[in-house]
């Protein structure tokens, strides 16, 4: 995919113009109005050479006939990576959101209330929170593939509340490995908090690992294999090579061992996919912004979403809250105002 830095000057500051003419009207930009707005002297026919160069990298397009362009998903999104300036919230807009989101108010169900109403409000798009889980136990877990990076993780807890994240997933993790994941977790884990699970995911890791330098070393003693190079350390960070084929059929024992060798990896393969799928449905990387069918939930509806956590005094995510609005949102200051709004609740809720 194009990069912003593979974009010279004219082509980036023709598409910065594009989108920010659609962002403020909604509509089509055509190569006659832009040459009024450019700080470059350009004739509207070189910018219409520069625009089609733009639609054929997939970053605008023409929505009918005319001569104008709209951006693309994908320019939306080189524009918000790469070309957005985000300001930062005045004095005033602070203490405005501060004193509507605390107020009077003394529990944290007003508290979210309020900040669900100010984040519509100030944005004209709809304000959301989850409510924090508070470490609740978990009923029903799942990881649904998004695409080959990303999977929604559904988290249902005994009291019923029901959370949403969308995480990044380790490379080469497939859809059949999720969904054994999704099996184990609701088999072993249910009734334990996320970080009790990762807990006894962790000390069961344990003690695989020493079940099998136990038998690795059987076998190795009795000539059977070797390790792949010198010294100790984990045993996933090794291989073990198998030799004197001939004796293993002669046997049983051995064999048997091999095979136990070989689940015992993949068993611990496996629960080390899951410590690491359990914690990035603890994590976030701050605001998020997820333009169209990014994001599989309202990819119809061709939505924006603008998300942050929102955590406790030991820095645990306990909910997020956001923004959900059309693509055209002034992302330059909605960004600022849900990372505001985040920190604000996490302090209030404390």
């Amino acid at each position: 995919m194009v990069a912003v830095k593979d974009l010279n000057e004219r082509s980036r500051e023709i598409l910065r113009r594009v989108v920010e003419s659609y962002l403020e009207t909604g509509e089509p930009v055509g190569s006659r109005i832009l040459s009024r707005q450019l700080p470059i002297s350009l004739s509207a026919a070189s910018i219409r050479n520069v625009m089609s160069d733009l639609e054929a990298l997939g970053l605008i397009f023409s929505p009918h006939t005319s001569a104008g362009r709209l951006p693309t998903e994908a320019g939306l999104r080189m524009f918000v990576d790469g070309l957005l300036e985000i300001g930062d919230l005045s004095d005033d807009e602070r203490k405005s959101i501060e004193r509507q989101v605390a107020g009077s108010h003394k529990n944290v169900e007003d508290v979210l209330d309020e900040a669900s109403k100010m984040l519509s409000g100030l944005s004209h798009a709809a304000g959301f929170v989850v409510a924090p889980t508070y470490d609740a136990a978990l009923k029903h877990l799942e990881f649904v593939p998004i695409d080959g990076e990303r999977a929604l993780v559904v988290i249902v807890t005994e009291g019923g509340a029901v959370e949403n994240r969308v995480i990044e997933i380790p490379k080469g993790l497939t859809p059949s490995a999720l969904a054994e994941a999704t099996n184990y977790l609701n088999a072993q884990l249910r009734g334990k908090t996320l970080d009790e699970a990762k807990t006894h995911l962790a000390r069961d890791m344990e003690t695989r690992k020493a079940e099998l330098n136990e038998l690795t070393a059987k076998v190795i003693e009795a000539g059977l294999a070797t390790w792949s190079g010198a010294g100790g350390g984990d045993p996933l960070g090794k291989s073990l090579i198998v030799r004197g084929r001939s004796r293993l059929l002669e046997d049983v024992h051995a064999m048997e061992d091999l095979e136990r060798i070989r689940l015992l990896f993949d068993d611990l393969e496996n629960k080390r996919d899951l410590v690491q799928l359990l914690g990035l449905a603890e994590q976030a990387d701050g605001v998020r912004i997820f333009i169209g069918s990014e994001n599989k939930l309202f990819s119809l509806s061709g939505s924006s979403l603008i998300v942050s956590p929102y955590m406790d005094a030991q820095q645990h995510v306990v909910g997020v809250l956001g923004v959900i609005g059309p693509t055209r949102l002034n992302y330059a200051r909605v960004i600022p105002m849900v990372d505001y709004t985040a920190k604000l609740v996490g302090r209030l809720i404390n």
